[in-house]
């Protein structure tokens, strides 16, 4: 079987880690490994990890050495990676059973290296510990194809469904950057000439967390996509505004999902 590294980095998420990683680990695609960064938590995260890990030796934990964030808790996570495909969950949200497998087969018959699903959206209020859930109608769609050029719109690729093929891409890493990590590293791959594709059928489950309005949390990323622009992918002045102009019509147009 084809070698799965799921990435999951984990900071005080004892509510939901469990739920989190049954998910993973009730795959029907079996042939995995779980790469666990607990970034520093203080709510016993990490004593739950080795508690999990004791139970199945594909869960592989880690303590970061210091508070680095998500992005590098995903890194230190990657940099361990032995699998021809890399995939990433958070530790709040969840995947269905036959996500790795119909996930591998679809990157398997396309030329795509990094492949993404649809997914559903839940509320943050379910119970946390629970994978019994029922589909409440909310899914966000996964487009067909997303190149580049469409990516800088907007970022189509919900990062508990996304999947790079390793033996195409080498090992790659996400930028050492506060917020936007996964998106930058979307649009790295993409930009190399590689175009994405995406699996209808949704496969995932996101926890949508309520904290503050849909708009102003949207808004809130503006100064992060600007420093995407313009320090990571080198964007005039000019194409940076007109990218950004983009990302935010797209992110309001599309807050009702």
């Amino acid at each position: 079987m084809t070698l799965v590294s799921v990435v999951m980095p984990v900071y005080n998420s004892a509510a939901t880690l469990s739920a989190a990683i049954r998910s993973v680990l009730t795959q029907t695609h079996s042939d995995l490994e779980l790469l666990v960064t607990d970034d520093q938590s203080s709510d016993g995260s990490m004593d739950l990890l080795r508690e999990l890990a004791e139970q199945d030796e594909r869960v592989l934990p880690q303590s970061a050495p210091e508070r680095g964030g998500a992005g590098r808790a995903r890194n230190l996570a990657i940099e361990r990676a032995r699998g021809d495909y890399i995939a990433f969950l958070d530790s709040d949200d969840m995947w269905l059973p036959e996500k790795t497998e119909k996930q591998v087969a679809f990157a398997a018959g396309g030329d795509a290296p990094l492949t993404f699903t649809s997914y559903f959206k839940m509320d943050a209020d379910h119970d946390g510990e629970s994978t019994d859930w029922v589909p409440n109608g909310r899914v966000v769609r996964a487009r067909e194809h997303v190149n580049y050029r469409a990516m800088l719109r907007r970022d189509y690729i919900g990062a508990l469904t996304a999947m790079y093929d390793r033996t195409v891409l080498g090992t790659r890493l996400m930028p050492e950057m506060r917020k936007r990590q996964d998106y930058a590293l979307w649009l790295s791959i993409l930009r190399d000439g590689a175009e994405a594709r995406g699996l209808a059928e949704p496969l995932a489950v996101y926890r949508a967390h309520q904290a503050g309005s849909l708009s102003s949390n949207k808004l809130s990323l503006v100064p992060y996509n600007w420093n995407l622009y313009r320090e990571h992918e080198h964007l005039s002045v000019v194409r940076s505004t007109r990218a950004l102009a983009g990302a935010v019509w797209q992110s309001l147009r599309n807050s009702r999902i």
